[in-house]
């Protein structure tokens, strides 16, 4: 058999010609670019970018304060000098009206605080231990008593701090004298207890099971000799025991007036006939000043947009009602204290959101500044913003004046600053 040739001829030329195709296709289009070495500079034609991972060996410094990020593009040109940050003011020793030096009294949350009967020390509930403790300026500890009391959830003390009514979750309540370590159980359907200014009678809200049976009520620190002064009814949010130090009004009364106001009543132990006065707001708390002729209450309402504000108005005798002033503070009066017939301290946050008189419990959390107000005059002066941050629930004064104490609702613990 002879071969084909001519077509054996045909098939290699055939084959020879799609390798040589693909051979050039490959040289021209698929073969990867010898890269060109050229030298290489930072400097840019006038408004082109450097291409991507250009210069990628080239040291570049951190950016100095107050640049740009890429400013420092060449290693070894320092940037402008790093300015010193600015020292951080000092809080002073004794209050001055600035930045005031705060000093922690307690390690734990205290309770109840109030200023004991010399004067000078603070004496509080401590729920770790459940004992009553005392404290004293420069921070020595020492316990009321050695009786434990466990869970005491509302500390009411008598004016000479010698005995306090206790009451318990669980309803229970007793009166204890610290001094005769004496205790008496109170019927578990009294509440919101104040004491007489000698300390020997309690005025109270008499809870019984049915709204006939409710009433406001006084009866002896030992819980004897009730009797009862008026029908509370359904009314019982509205009335508050309060007895003044002139021991002339046991309790107050508001009553809704219109949309802003309402009329406040003084309640005496023996049916008198006091004035009445108008109040400017609603959610109405009321603290007397020591000779029981002035309150100093905190309101709010739409003027304020609903945050509490302070106001003072005389409260005695005929002069009940007179000499209504707004002090243009808002706080509420439960952050305010007297240190004398004229003067109160009081402790403003520094932040309050509007409806913080509507919802105090989630906006109270602002730090404060602390201010003292000359009741005379009108006059407020800042006092001190205590070092920390803190957000004060209460003021004590110490009584000589030199101290000023405060339980902070921050942390809890009992603070001191010194005012002179």
């Amino acid at each position: 058999m002879s071969l084909n040739w001519k077509r054996i001829l045909l098939v290699i030329g055939f084959v020879a010609a799609v390798l040589l195709l693909a051979y050039l296709l490959y040289f021209f289009l698929l073969r990867p670019s010898v890269p060109i070495t050229t030298p290489t500079t930072t400097n840019q034609a006038p408004g082109t970018l450097p291409g991507t991972n250009e210069n990628a060996n080239i040291a570049v410094n951190a950016n100095a304060p107050g640049t740009l990020p890429g400013a420092n593009v060449n290693a070894g040109v320092p940037g402008p000098p790093t300015q010193p940050a600015a020292a951080a003011a000092a809080a002073s020793t004794v209050a001055s009206g600035g930045l005031t030096r705060s000093t922690a009294l307690t390690d734990g949350r205290s309770y109840g605080s109030t200023l004991s009967g010399d004067g000078s020390s603070v004496q509080f509930y401590d729920r770790n231990s459940g004992l009553f403790m005392r404290v004293t300026a420069d921070g020595r500890t020492t316990p009321l008593s050695d009786k434990i009391f466990f869970q005491v959830e509302q500390i009411t003390w008598s004016p000479d701090k010698g005995k306090a009514v206790l009451e318990y979750p669980d309803g229970a309540n007793i009166l204890y004298d610290f001094t005769t370590k004496q205790q008496v159980t109170l019927p578990a359907h009294w509440k919101d207890f104040d004491f007489s200014p000698n300390g020997n009678e309690l005025v109270f809200k008499s809870m019984g099971s049915g709204e006939e049976s409710r009433w406001l009520s006084i009866a002896g620190a030992d819980g004897s000799k009730a009797q009862k002064i008026e029908h509370l009814g359904d009314k019982d949010a509205s009335v508050y025991p309060l007895w003044s130090p002139s021991d002339t009004v046991v309790a107050l009364y508001s009553e809704d007036k219109d949309f802003d106001r309402q009329t406040l009543y003084f309640v005496g132990k023996n049916q008198e006939n006091f004035p009445a006065t108008i109040i400017e707001g609603r959610d109405f708390r009321g603290q007397w000043s020591p000779g029981g002729d002035q309150l100093l209450y905190s309101v709010y309402s739409s003027e304020s947009g609903f945050r509490p504000t302070l106001w003072v108005v005389s409260a005695q005798g005929d002069n009940i009602g007179q000499n209504r002033r707004k002090l243009n503070l808002d706080t509420w009066v439960d952050k305010c204290t007297f240190s004398n017939h004229t003067t109160a301290y009081c402790a403003v946050p520094k932040n309050l959101p509007e409806n913080a008189g509507i919802f105090a419990a989630e906006m109270d959390s602002s730090p404060a500044d602390i201010y003292r107000i000359d009741l005379t005059t009108g006059l407020k002066s800042l006092v001190a913003t205590p070092e920390g941050g803190h957000n004060i629930e209460q003021l004590i004064p110490s009584a000589d004046g030199r101290y000023l104490y405060f339980t902070s609702k921050t942390d809890g613990r009992l603070y001191r600053i010194q005012l002179k």
